[in-house]
């Protein structure tokens, strides 16, 4: 295999694991342009600590866990809170619902088998699979992932359910001088892709570009020059939410692959040529 990616500039969009993604890239023959559009994940505890003693005096009819380190940050909370039992005893007697191959690995671990999961990591594909379920008069509680899920909120809410949001970690939005840097540097085709790690990532982006009036200009970049690339299903959707209808992502969730992919892009382009 040759190094598809010789002479070509990729941007790494995300805030975490920078110096191993850009070895892979160097490694590929590429130039890794390091430009974060996620801010450093906060724990939140002194917020979180009255939604869990709420859950834990209240209990739930379901519990939907949407990341693995949600669910492990609860854990680990409610053993510092001297409520792990508690805690636990309410999923067992639970419904439980989960998002992400990691969270399923979880609750396998703790020998709980979730009766409802998503498909390919998606909130809409959970959706799917609580679609036959009533939750009419229902206390739920759900484990967010740094920003709300509105679409999944509405859904059980629709249906009548109690919900009880709980967000483990949260988001800090990316600094402004970076966001105006990587939109100047794609306008100017300066980039050959860049990568997103977490659908926060592609929003965060999105949401400065609206603001600033780049959205249009944006938009034809990532059509005819730069490619999008997603590490994953739940990252390519949020590019096609915007509007991204050319993007790379690869069968395997992982970053490696992700630039392995992106590689293999190239050097298939070449040979056409």
């Amino acid at each position: 295999m040759g190094k598809g990616l010789t002479g070509k500039r990729i941007a790494i969009g995300g805030s975490r694991k920078i110096e191993e993604i850009s070895l892979l890239i160097q490694k590929q023959g590429g130039t890794p342009v390091v430009r974060p559009l996620q801010g450093t994940v906060l724990l939140a505890e002194e917020e979180l600590n009255p939604d869990l003693q709420k859950f834990v005096c209240e209990g739930a009819d379901w519990v939907i866990f949407t990341t693995g380190i949600g669910t492990e940050t609860l854990l680990n909370l409610a053993k510092n809170l001297n409520v792990e039992q508690e805690f636990l005893t309410i999923i067992q007697h639970a419904n439980v619902a989960t998002r992400g191959y990691k969270t399923f690995s979880t609750f396998k671990k703790l020998g709980i088998i979730p009766l409802a999961s998503d498909e390919d990591g998606t909130n809409r594909s959970l959706i799917r699979s609580l679609d036959n379920f009533d939750f009419s008069n229902k206390k739920v509680m759900v484990q967010l992932h740094g920003e709300d899920a509105p679409t999944l909120i509405k859904f059980l809410e629709d249906r009548g359910a109690s919900v009880l949001k709980i967000l483990p970690y949260k988001h800090i939005p990316p600094e402004n001088e970076i966001l105006e840097k990587l939109c100047i540097e794609l306008l100017n085709n300066e980039l050959d892709a860049v990568c997103f790690t977490t659908a926060i990532q592609v929003r965060s982006l999105f949401d400065f570009v609206r603001k600033k009036g780049y959205l249009k200009d944006i938009l034809e970049v990532f059509k005819k020059d730069t490619i999008a690339v997603a590490v994953g299903k739940v990252t390519a959707e949020a590019l096609i939410e915007q509007n991204v209808d050319r993007y790379l992502s690869p069968k395997h969730e992982r970053m490696g692959a992700m630039i392995i992919e992106l590689s293999q892009f190239y050097e298939k382009t070449l040979e056409v040529l």
